[in-house]
């Protein structure tokens, strides 16, 4: 499959120029197809067959599956979430915290990144923030900050800024000083490849829904082999422990101890979809293709007199922020909106929006947003 294959494949981008994928993306007619195939097999036919639960399982085995050869990891490092947020708080709820634990972030996290450590504080865990210049970490700010922590939590690229963070760095000073690091990686996969093995993070959580192009509703987190010891669920379920009804229950081996309970397949069987349909076009194609387009945006910011380009000039993501001259920009946004072009504004930096470049994308897309500026 090649890029403009995929874009024929998106019913959405009959309607309007797409350029939000890092908030969320749109489907390709296989993966939503592939969703409505799991409700009907699931609600019609497996009553009378396998059953529905086996066929549920079936259809999460096979995605923890399709996740870990994705990803370079075994499926049993690989527990199912409903997305980013849900994967985080689900090891942040699990991990044993004392009063006096610290927890380290950078400035530049999403909600998801910084709601669940304010929540601790109330437990007496504190926080503390590492901050970034334009996007960059500060290396001897992070390695002193993490001396005293128990956890770092970082995103492998920043949503302000399309940066890519040191995750591989920050596990192995984090791992000197005895912290463990929780990587939000939703921004990552599905623009570029991605061996989680070789970050070295213990856990590391995202979704299907933007850059793989698959359904709201299927997240996942990667738990390094040996993490999961440190993992105690604040909830549990059948699908958490080995059997239900043992008299004392043991936990699932690695990371399906952080699966709970009944949750539909339809959005799983989407995401393994969507990971073999990204599989299809390649990521060769896909980062060739980014890096292309996001170069030509660029230029056309650096030619307008009314943008200012905030995101590094040479290649690193589709993410591409820059600030408008204009003091609201959620107007600037829905002026374009008006005319059929999807980008974002953002809290930060200051009169900032940005643009996600993807594979689907063409140099017409990039021109008519150009052409605003």
């Amino acid at each position: 499959m090649n890029p403009t294959d995929l874009r024929d494949a998106i019913p959405a981008l009959d309607g309007t120029t797409y350029m939000n994928t890092g908030a969320s993306g749109p489907s390709p007619t296989r993966v939503v197809e592939a969703v409505e195939e799991c409700v009907e097999r699931h609600e019609y036919d497996a009553p009378a067959e396998e059953g529905m639960y086996s066929c549920a399982f079936g259809v999460f085995d096979e995605t923890r599956e399709t996740l870990a050869g994705h990803f370079g990891v075994d499926a049993s490092e690989i527990a199912l979430t409903q997305s980013t947020t849900d994967g985080i708080n689900r090891v942040a709820a699990a991990l044993d915290w004392e009063p006096g634990d610290t927890v380290v972030r950078t400035d530049l996290e999403h909600s998801s990144g910084i709601l669940p450590w304010k929540r601790l504080k109330r437990h007496g865990v504190e926080v503390e923030v590492v901050e970034t210049e334009e996007g960059r970490l500060d290396m001897d700010a992070m390695a002193d900050a993490v001396q005293d922590a128990k956890l770092v939590c970082m995103s492998s690229l920043t949503w302000t800024h399309g940066t890519r963070l040191p995750v591989e760095e920050v596990s192995e000073i984090a791992h000197d000083a005895g912290a463990l690091v929780l990587a939000d990686a939703v921004q990552s996969p599905g623009q570029m490849p991605l061996d989680l093995s070789e970050w070295g993070a213990d856990f590391a959580a995202g979704a299907g829904h933007k850059w793989l192009l698959g359904p709201f509703g299927a997240g996942f987190v990667h738990v390094s082999p040996g993490a999961e010891d440190l993992l105690e669920p604040a909830h549990i379920g059948y699908r958490s422990v080995e059997d239900p009804n043992a008299e004392e229950y043991a936990y699932e081996p690695g990371a399906h101890r952080l699966e709970v309970g009944t949750v539909s397949p339809a959005p799983y069987a989407g995401l393994a979809e969507a990971i073999r349909t990204i599989e299809d076009v390649g990521y060769d194609a896909i980062q060739r293709r980014i890096e292309n387009l996001t170069d030509r945006l660029k230029v056309g910011i650096a030619d307008a007199e009314s943008a200012r380009l905030l995101s590094p000039r040479e290649y690193e993501s589709g993410l591409v922020t820059f600030a408008v001259d204009d003091p609201n920009p959620e107007a600037f946004v829905e002026e374009l909106a008006d005319d059929g072009i999807q980008i974002r504004a953002l809290p930060y930096p200051e009169n900032a929006v940005r643009a996600s470049i993807h594979v689907f994308n063409t140099e017409d897309d990039v021109d008519e947003l150009a052409g605003y500026l």
